[in-house]
């Protein structure tokens, strides 16, 4: 990797973990899916003006959208909302990785070798560690919601391999276009009297901070996060960039010790690194089969 593009692909794990905490921040003042509506608004609009539809079979486009936009997000914001720390949500997160490689064994037909097995089981066990951890202090639930926004990341991680882009970041800012919708649907449903308030104080001062966290996920951390990603994926290969992502949940605990006071439990410290591992042992496995 050239120089200048190794400053870009250390920049992005940094921009992606201070997302974890400006969500924090974000949900101080919106319900957790009307948070997620909102993201997705403020990406869809530039998306329809100035972005040309991806040469991809709608089918996976939607699918994409549904797992990566709807279920990842509904999920994170909703276990953030019950009191998932945010650091820990960037490491409970990685769970998109083992659940991404046992989808692709049963739907695109990749071989789970035993290497990948061993890290997929890593990962597990460090999870289920933070599981039980969370259990005695009955916040197992928001922990459960985490693993289902990972399970709908990976999800759309599927579809996105099966749509075969030709430009990736044409489909990535599509995939915002679907989500608004059923997100605003889901709201009606679950935060219905909370809407109008949330809304009508959005100017408010009390609101600057939420609204300055969701400036920040939908220009730094979607915009140009995924900008930087996807133009380093079609530089070079996926096998050289994509462990940098390794790195978002020490940046998300690092932040959200810092800037919000989270300060992690060393049990949890331990099992994340245990999840990290894993999730590198599948990935170094994955690119030598």
């Amino acid at each position: 990797m050239q120089g200048g593009d190794r400053g870009l692909v250390l920049l992005v794990p940094v921009l992606w973990g201070l997302n974890f905490p400006a969500t924090a921040l974000l949900l101080t003042h919106y319900p957790p899916i009307l948070a997620a509506t909102l993201r997705f608004v403020l990406l869809a609009i530039p998306a329809m003006l100035f972005v040309p539809f991806p040469q991809v079979p709608l089918r996976w486009l939607i699918g994409g959208a549904m797992g990566v936009g709807v279920m990842q997000f509904a999920f994170l914001y909703l276990g953030m909302a019950a009191g998932m720390p945010a650091g820990l949500a960037s490491l409970v997160l990685q769970a998109s990785a083992p659940f991404t490689i046992l989808l692709a064994a049963g739907f695109l037909g990749e071989r789970l070798t035993p290497l990948r097995l061993a890290g997929i089981g890593l990962a597990v066990l460090g999870l289920a560690i933070i599981g039980a951890t969370r259990a005695q202090s009955a916040a197992l639930l928001p922990v459960l919601l985490t693993l289902m926004g990972a399970f709908g990341w990976a999800i759309g991680n599927i579809c996105s391999r099966l749509a075969m882009p030709p430009k990736p970041l044409h489909m990535t800012m599509w995939m915002s276009i679907v989500p608004p919708i059923p997100l605003f649907a889901l709201s009606l449903m679950m935060e219905g009297p909370q809407i109008v308030p949330a809304l009508s104080g959005a100017f408010t001062a009390g609101a600057m901070p939420a609204n300055l966290g969701l400036l920040y996920v939908v220009v730094f951390a979607s915009f140009i996060g995924y900008g930087i990603w996807n133009t380093l994926i079609s530089r070079y290969p996926a096998s050289e960039v994509a462990p940098w992502s390794m790195l978002v949940p020490i940046v998300g605990v690092a932040s959200s010790w810092a800037l919000l006071g989270e300060r992690p439990h060393p049990v949890e410290l331990m099992a994340g690194a245990l999840v990290i591992g894993g999730v590198i042992l599948a990935s170094r496995a994955a690119v030598r089969s």
